[in-house]
């Protein structure tokens, strides 16, 4: 499945079960529990399903969801939502045909040096709490994420003004190209509610889109209800119970019919489960190994992390493990098929450079490392090079069993194909971030905005704990080219720019040239889904198959 190109979404539509009667007990015999008649006569529910056999029955509203992880907070000011949420509105939204269109706004206009971006809202919306959404809880929204500066990127953002209810303008320090993108990732928060817990409470979630918390047992579920006040088409989809589940749990509740749909991966997927079906759906979620660029030269971060890897800080290294290694053969023997090879972080997007892909080569990354000194003197089948091998750990995120498929078969092919000694380590989040500025690791990114691609690349975001840059790969080029997209006026203006940043026929962010990361795979996400339930037109998800999912609750149906 190549990124870009958006697959019709074959949803299968197959007549729900019927619900089976509901029976009472006593003292361990059956009976039957009697209905009144309009007359006062008792009928048997026997009786009654004769009578109402050939009536439709009437659809189910309500649906449980097998879930990852709901995160540590709900408030869109500090990132949650960004790639789509049921809970908050945006200014836009990108549809199921990856399109942008109006949520709240009902126009928008930029004027011609790029700097002003005005936008009219709707003045029917009121948040869960009763306050009417007014453009003045937009311009606190944008301004509180920007002072907030945990996850949105709002630098360029000057200010944000409601010049009246419904009209709100934005002030650029510069043109921003992809502004338009982080617009319609930002969910929109009441300013009259909002406090220091907003998000980390069931009462203090409150937002204006087609669903409301009700209930948020952390770490365990968290239960959704429609929106009654919502201003769109009210969501057939009644209420949705989303249990927080660790990947094997998931799969045993989705064997035992305790879930409607759970998240699952390739490792997984190919197992039948009775009266469910494994949907596909295409992403720009990538998967590869950050390589850092730098010597370990004993300094470290602000936070004192280790910085630097004498391994991988070797160009030639990181071409290496670019190219000699099968992508067919990952997808294949970790990932039961359901993936396609990856080149970069953005494949088949409009921004992409197609001369990122390369063919797998397995003399030219021996090549390479013959070249740059590494040699296997000593016939053990591991290089080394001045009395160090050719060694180091690969992490992957505990308990996932992808990543885990993914760094073996590219350890065990780096040890046949080149004679790399990579020893594979599952580890905790809090270690992740401290050892990823030395380490290599498996990790993942994807988006619908070149965005993606700034922030991996450019010099300003090397070292910083949002795993962007772990790397800390700088280059002068790269930044004049990313500089110069995201200073165009037009996304279409600024198409040559990010291309030229991946390859200029020189250098660049790809394998081809400073390689600060191996790609290897992108992902199809992939879940159980109950045979009946209808998940509406997926748009194509972004880099984490969780919240992507749920984007359109208020499009499912049961049939």
């Amino acid at each position: 499945m190549k990124k870009g190109m958006k697959a019709l979404a074959v949803l299968l539509c197959i007549t729900a079960l019927a619900a089976g009667c509901g029976r009472s007990g006593d003292s361990g015999t059956s009976t039957v529990k009697p209905s009144q008649t309009t007359d006062g006569a008792e009928k048997t529910e026997k009786e009654e399903t004769e009578k109402n056999e050939g009536e439709p029955a009437e659809a189910k509203t309500e649906v449980t969801i097998g879930f990852s992880s709901e995160g540590d907070s709900f408030d869109p000011c500090t990132g949650f939502g960004y790639t789509g949420s049921p809970l908050y509105s945006s200014l836009v939204k990108v549809n199921g045909d990856d399109q942008l269109e109006n949520d709240l706004a009902t126009e928008y206009t930029v004027n011609d040096d790029a700097l002003t971006w005005t936008f009219k809202i709707r003045d029917d919306v009121t948040f869960t709490n009763g306050d009417p959404l007014k453009a003045s809880d937009v311009a606190f929204s944008f301004n509180t994420a920007k002072e907030k500066a945990t996850y949105m990127d709002l630098t360029m953002m000057e200010s944000c003004l409601a010049t009246d209810d419904t009209t709100v303008e934005f002030k650029l320090s510069k043109p921003c190209v992809t502004f338009i993108y982080t617009v319609a990732q930002m969910g929109i928060v009441p300013e009259h509610a909002y406090s220091d817990k907003f998000g980390l409470e069931v009462d203090q979630i409150i937002g204006s889109g087609p669903y409301k918390m009700v209930q948020w047992d952390k770490g365990q579920q968290f239960i959704l209800e429609a929106n009654e006040s919502y201003y769109g088409e009210q969501p057939k989809i009644k209420r949705a119970v989303v249990l927080i589940q660790e990947e094997d749990a998931r799969f045993v509740a989705a064997q035992a019919g305790e879930v409607d749909i759970a998240l699952t991966s390739a490792t997984l997927a190919a197992t039948e489960i009775k009266g469910m079906h494994v949907e596909e759906v295409e992403s720009v979620d990538n998967r590869g190994i950050t390589l850092p660029t730098v010597p370990d030269e004993g300094k470290t971060t602000e936070d004192g992390y280790k910085i630097g890897n004498n391994i991988t800080c070797d160009v030639k290294v990181r071409k290496a493990l670019c190219y000699g290694i099968d992508r067919e053969k990952i997808i294949e023997e970790a990932l039961n098929g359901y993936a396609a090879p990856a080149y970069s972080e953005c494949d088949g997007m409009l921004w992409w450079n197609k001369e990122d892909v390369i063919d797998t080569d397995i003399e030219y990354a021996n090549k390479l490392l013959e070249e740059s000194g590494w040699k296997d003197t000593d016939g053990d089948g591991i290089r080394e090079k001045d009395g160090e091998k050719l060694s180091f750990n690969l992490m992957y995120f505990a308990g996932d069993s992808m990543r885990q498929a993914v760094a073996m078969s590219v350890a065990n092919q780096a040890k046949e194909n080149m004679g790399f000694d990579i020893n594979v380590e599952g580890v905790s989040a809090d270690d992740t971030v401290k050892r990823m500025f030395s380490e290599p690791m498996i990790m993942g990114w994807g988006s619908d905005s070149p965005m993606t691609s700034y922030m991996l690349y450019h010099s300003s975001n090397a070292g910083k704990t949002d795993f962007y840059n772990p790397e800390f790969y700088t280059s002068e080029k790269t930044d004049e080219y990313l500089d110069k997209a995201m200073n165009s006026l037009t996304i279409e203006d600024s198409y040559e720019w990010w291309q030229k940043a991946q390859w200029d026929g020189e250098t660049g962010t790809s394998m081809r040239g400073e390689a600060p990361w191996a790609f290897y795979v992108n992902m199809t996400h992939l879940y159980y889904v109950k045979d009946g339930l209808d998940i509406g037109n997926q748009r194509i998800h972004a880099h984490g198959q969780a919240w992507p999912l749920i984007a359109n609750l208020a499009e499912w149906t049961w049939e």
